[in-house]
C-alpha cells in the first residue's frame, strides 16, 4: 500500500498568489490544522515596485488530514489602533504564534502602509485571541530599533520564553528578548553567533535532543545547533534549500521557514518563487512575484546535524494534540 504524500506543491493562495512565511498551529476549537501566511499581491502587475508585498492581511488555511492537504479558509481578524495608519493599508508580515493557558499569542511584523521601497518603519506587535480567529491588540513591542521584524518564540524548561527578531537597522542581525509572562519583554541584544551574516526569518526548536535555530539568508537556510539557546555552532556545508527542488512549483531557493516538531520527526515548512530558477535566466512573461508553499521532512544525519531532501514526498501526517 503507498502511503500518502503531501500535495505539491502544498498551497496556493487563491486570492493573491503570493503566499509566504508560514507558521503551523494546531487549532483546538475546530481540531484542525492551521497555516498562517503572509499574503502578498502576486497576481497584479499593475503594483509598482516593491508595493505589491504591502497592504494585505494574513491568510489561512486549514488541513484536516494532518498536513497533507490544505484549503483557504479565510483572513485573520486583527485590529489595531489607528496610530499604524488606515487598516487597508497596513501590511501584516511573518507571524508567530504560540499557545500558554488558554489563549493564542501572535507576534506579527506590522508596516504602517504601503510603500515602493525598503526604507520605512516596521514593528513587532502583540496580539492575544481565544480562538485563533479573533485578535485583540496588546502592546507594540519595545526593541532595539524601528525597523524588526519575523519574531519566533520558543520556551526554556525553566518556564522563560525568549525571542529571536530580525534588526533591519543591525544588519539585518537576530537579535533577542526574553519574557516571563509573553507580555513584557526584555532586550538581550545580539545573538551569540560564530559570524555576523545578515539573515532573517529565524525559526528556533527542539529535536532529536538538541536546539536549533535556521535562518533565511536568501540562498537557503542557515542551521545552526545549541545546549542552551544562547551560544549556537553553525553546520557546515551548503544551506538547506539552496538550490533548486524538482517538485511541482518547488524550483528556487526555499525561503523564509516554519517547523513542526511531531515525536520524533520534523518538517520544514518554507515557499518559493518557482519563477525564479536557480542558475537560469527568467522566462519572458514570468510572474516572478508568485509564490507557493511546501513541505519537507528534516532528518538527522549520521553525523548529528540536519538533512533536508525537498525532493523525496513528505508523507507527512501530523499528529493530533490530545489537550
Amino acid at each position: 500500500m503507498t502511503t500518502p504524500a503531501a500535495s505539491r506543491p502544498l498551497f496556493r493562495d487563491p486570492v493573491h498568489d503570493g503566499a509566504a512565511d508560514p507558521i503551523v498551529v494546531w487549532n483546538r476549537q475546530t481540531r484542525a490544522w492551521w497555516m498562517f501566511y503572509t499574503n502578498r499581491r502576486a497576481n497584479d502587475p499593475a503594483i509598482p515596485d516593491i508595493a505589491w508585498v504591502h497592504g494585505t492581511r494574513l491568510g489561512i488555511a486549514e488541513s484536516r488530514d494532518g498536513g497533507l492537504t490544505w484549503r483557504h479558509v479565510g483572513a485573520a481578524r486583527i485590529e489595531l489602533p489607528d496610530a499604524f495608519g488606515p487598516a487597508s493599508e497596513v501590511a501584516h508580515w511573518a507571524p508567530e504564534i504560540v499557545h500558554h493557558e488558554s489563549l493564542y499569542h501572535m507576534y506579527l511584523t506590522v508596516v504602517p502602509g504601503i510603500f515602493t521601497d525598503w526604507n520605512h518603519p516596521r514593528a513587532i506587535v502583540h496580539l492575544t485571541s481565544p480562538d485563533l480567529e479573533n485578535w485583540t491588540y496588546r502592546s507594540t513591542l519595545s526593541l532595539t530599533s524601528d525597523r524588526v521584524i519575523d519574531a519566533c518564540v520558543a520556551r526554556l524548561p525553566d518556564g522563560r520564553w525568549r525571542m529571536w527578531y530580525n534588526d533591519e537597522r543591525a544588519g539585518k542581525a537576530i537579535n533577542l528578548a526574553e519574557s516571563d509572562d509573553l507580555f513584557s519583554w526584555r532586550d538581550l541584544g545580539l545573538v551569540t553567533l560564530p559570524e555576523r551574516r545578515p539573515g532573517e526569518g529565524p525559526k528556533v526548536f527542539r529535536f532529536a535532543d538538541s536546539w536549533w535555530m535556521i535562518v533565511d539568508e536568501w540562498r537557503g537556510q542557515a542551521v545552526y545547533r545549541s545546549v542552551d539557546t544562547l551560544a549556537w555552532t553553525r553546520q557546515p556545508g551548503e544551506n538547506l534549500l539552496a538550490g533548486n527542488g524538482r517538485g511541482p512549483d518547488d524550483t528556487g531557493i526555499g525561503a523564509h521557514a516554519d517547523v513542526v516538531v511531531d515525536g520524533n520527526r520534523a518538517w520544514i515548512f518554507y515557499f518559493t518563487h518557482p519563477e525564479r530558477v536557480v542558475g537560469a535566466e527568467p522566462k519572458p512573461g514570468a510572474n516572478l512575484r508568485r509564490s507557493t508553499l511546501h513541505v519537507a521532512e528534516l532528518t538527522l544525519r549520521a553525523d548529528g546535524w540536519l538533512a533536508c531532501d525537498r525532493d523525496v514526498p513528505a508523507t507527512i501526517r501530523l499528529t493530533d494534540p490530545k489537550e
